[in-house]
């Protein structure tokens, strides 16, 4: 379970990143590109992302 929180975490969070960079034209090539929708839901992938992360750090103790 511990381990696929954090890969599921990762992706989320490394999703996200690309969602927001791509939403705010920082990362250009893509139809997402200078849409803040899609920087709007890499906000909320990166959210949940860091939540699994930290949650599968409690799941240890």
């Amino acid at each position: 379970m511990k381990i696929a929180a954090n890969v599921l975490g990762v992706l989320l969070v490394f999703t996200g990143v690309v969602w927001i960079l791509q939403g705010v034209s920082i990362l250009p090539g893509s139809f997402m590109t200078g849409q803040m929708r899609w920087a709007a839901w890499g906000c909320v992938a990166l959210a949940i992302g860091l939540v699994l992360l930290l949650a599968s750090r409690r799941l240890v103790r």
